[in-house]
């Protein structure tokens, strides 16, 4: 567990690998007063993550790494976040594992956000599934990160009404809208 010490921030680099509305939504949060973190470093696995252009709008380094050859792409992340004096990691719709030593390194220091009420549906195509089994809400978890999938203590979660008009990608949208506020919440958390 990492504790906040005195009014500094805690250098925080979140990972992603798609549009990045977390990440946008992770800086903005970081820059309210009371905010425990700062985000100093955006990390993705892809060139074609569009959350890659807030590295540009919000002044923050960017690093790219296709996680090819993965254990000496990881020595390298490694290597830049304690260049940077990262203290903590969000990852916010990152798409690959990281290993256990990664993890190892930074026990009890990573948190994820996932689109279900773990440990419901860890993984993919959450909303399909949960569309499929008619499931009467769905929703999505704040967690820490362990070696194993999905599976570290749960920090918050937030359910979300399933109406019988729904699909996948209405579902999603519904979900996200609660990611949004689920995060930042679950940081205060984790500080408090």
């Amino acid at each position: 567990m990492v504790k906040l010490t005195g009014l500094k921030k805690i250098k925080t680099a979140v990972f992603i690998s798609g549009t990045g509305s977390n990440l946008k939504n992770l800086i903005k949060f970081s820059k309210i007063k009371n905010s425990p973190i700062s985000v100093n470093l955006i990390f993705s696995n892809t060139t074609k993550a569009e959350g890659l252009k807030f590295s540009n709008q919000f002044n923050i380094k960017k690093y790219i790494s296709s996680f090819k050859g993965s254990k000496i792409a990881e020595e390298k992340i490694l290597n830049l976040l304690k260049k940077n004096n990262i203290k903590f990691i969000c990852l916010a719709g990152f798409m690959k594992v990281l290993s256990k030593s990664f993890i190892k390194k930074f026990s009890g220091k990573i948190v994820n956000i996932h689109p279900s009420l773990l440990p419901k549906y860890k993984g993919l195509d959450t909303h399909i599934k949960a569309i499929q089994n008619k499931d009467r809400v769905a929703g999505c978890t704040v967690h820490f990160v362990t070696a194993k999938l999905d599976s570290g203590k749960i920090i918050l979660q937030k359910e979300v009404k399933i109406s019988k008009k729904d699909n996948p990608t209405s579902l999603a949208k519904k979900v996200l809208k609660q990611e949004h506020k689920l995060y930042p919440a679950s940081i205060k958390k984790i500080f408090s």
